[in-house]
């Protein structure tokens, strides 16, 4: 197996100039302390049970489980909808469009190897829903519904509409057979209902939370349910998970991950993280880990972290982008804006197909350039391109690389990431596995629709209030 490696010599000194990047010799010196010490608040929260996604891996009895779910309704069922939001979704979305590709739907039955069309409903759009549903053969279509809390309140949402939908389509007794539950194995709405309906129900482990769950039945129910190879999948989140335990900073790319983003945001005001990867079926993983990079460490320090403590809100801001799209909207800003940004590249290596460029009209120099290279070819030309334009302006960016994009690498990378993130959230002096800014907006959304009003103080403001400040 061949992990995923982190090139990070775009972002020290010696590659962008004195003064642009960070002195390498501190890598054996107050990062490797920093780093130290944010290992061993990792490990004691390891040790008090916190970190459940560390076991998720090596867990052979619930992937079994999840397996042997998966292979019980895939031969039953045409379509599978994931209905989720945030964690509960975008960490599915990352499996399918890594390993399925974004045009899975479609193919026919027999490229899918029979294996069920995939579909998510994750923001309660009416326009989404409705479209989705209308297009749906409710009687070979199967609902996995996906919320740890058991409580989130567009899923539920949409679980009602969907209930409904079902009654008029199968009758109220099949209503059941055509859903599945994934939420906390003892508490909560879903899960109560899953007992009152006798639903199957999958369990989220309780200490992992949503945007860590990704390897737990939250992604892998759909995973395996399409066939993705599960065993495969926790194997190469195994081996990067024993990677990024290691002492030693240089040797530890999750470490290495954290800290150099972490000393780039707080020593050299790099605070705006841009993940950018050179690969389509990557452009979930950058929005799933925009929600785990600033979800987990956007907070006001003394919450749980080691290193930091202030009143003062903390924590980078994320942004996913898409190589080369993002060359034609970001690239300017990212040469000539403002010095606050690190990008961080992901590249494969090899991939699994590659288009040939013909040479056709060689007479016109555009055409005659890229003409005997391949489509993947110029996708790797125009990650160097770009990685060397800013290394030579002082710009710092790392590389993530995957040899090829499968299974074990992208469960690598996954899990490479979330143990980055904690690790990150002790740097930081934050506990990166709470939420309490999101409460206050689950609060008023609740409280609003308790009052049947979208126009109280607070909500939307009133007709009285709108006049002056309203063009």
């Amino acid at each position: 197996m061949k992990l995923p490696t982190l090139e990070y010599g775009d972002l020290l000194e010696h590659r962008l100039g004195p003064g642009r990047g960070l002195d390498p010799a501190r890598l054996r010196g107050d990062l490797q302390e920093r780093f130290a010490s944010a290992l061993l608040g990792f490990r004691e929260r390891r040790d008090r049970g916190e970190l459940g996604f560390l076991d998720l891996p090596t867990d052979a009895s619930l992937a079994r489980q999840v397996v042997e779910v998966a292979d019980s309704f895939a031969q039953w069922f045409e379509e599978l909808v994931v209905v989720g939001i945030g964690g509960s979704s975008l960490g599915t979305r990352a499996l399918a469009e890594g390993l399925l590709g974004g045009h899975w739907n479609e193919l026919d039955d027999e490229a899918r190897d029979h294996f069920p069309r995939l579909h998510f409903l994750d923001n309660p759009d009416p326009d989404t829903t409705a479209a989705l549903l209308d297009r749906l053969d409710l009687r070979r279509t199967l609902f996995n519904v996906v919320s740890k809390s058991g409580g989130t309140v567009e899923t539920i949402a949409q679980l009602q509409i969907i209930e409904e939908r079902l009654r008029a389509a199968v009758g109220e007794e099949a209503v059941r057979g055509h859903l599945l539950f994934t939420t906390d194995p003892e508490r909560g709405d879903l899960r109560r209902l899953a007992d009152a309906m006798q639903v199957p129900a999958l369990p989220v482990p309780s200490n992992v939370g949503g945007r860590f769950s990704v390897l737990s039945p939250v992604g892998l129910l759909a995973a395996a349910t399409v066939g993705i190879e599960v065993d495969r999948l926790l194997a190469g989140a195994a081996a990067m998970a024993d990677r990024c335990l290691r002492d030693e900073l240089v040797e530890n790319p999750a470490g290495i991950l954290a800290t150099l983003l972490h000393a780039s945001d707080r020593d050299m005001g790099r605070s705006v993280h841009v993940f950018m990867p050179y690969s389509d079926r990557l452009r979930a993983t950058a929005l799933w880990f925009q929600q785990l990079w600033a979800e987990s460490l956007g907070k006001r320090p003394g919450t749980g972290g080691s290193l930091e403590a202030s009143s003062a809100g903390v924590g980078p801001t994320p942004v996913a982008a898409l190589g080369a799209v993002d060359q034609h909207s970001l690239l300017q800003l990212l040469m000539d804006g403002p010095d606050d940004k690190v990008v961080l590249f992901a590249r494969i290596r090899r991939r699994r197909d590659d288009l040939a460029i013909p040479g056709l009209h060689l007479e016109a120099p555009s055409f005659g350039r890229v003409a005997g290279h391949t489509l993947g070819g110029l996708l790797d030309i125009e990650l160097r391109a770009t990685r060397e334009a800013l290394r030579r302006v002082g710009r710092p960016s790392l590389t993530l690389e995957l040899d090829t994009l499968d299974e074990e690498s992208l469960g690598a990378t996954l899990m490479l990431c979330q143990i980055a993130t904690v690790l990150a959230g002790e740097l930081y002096g934050v506990n990166p596995l709470d939420q309490p800014g999101v409460e206050l907006s689950k609060t008023l959304t609740a409280e609003f629709l308790a009052s049947g009003s979208e126009t109280r103080e607070g909500g939307h403001p009133s007709a009285v209030d709108r006049a002056p400040w309203t063009v």
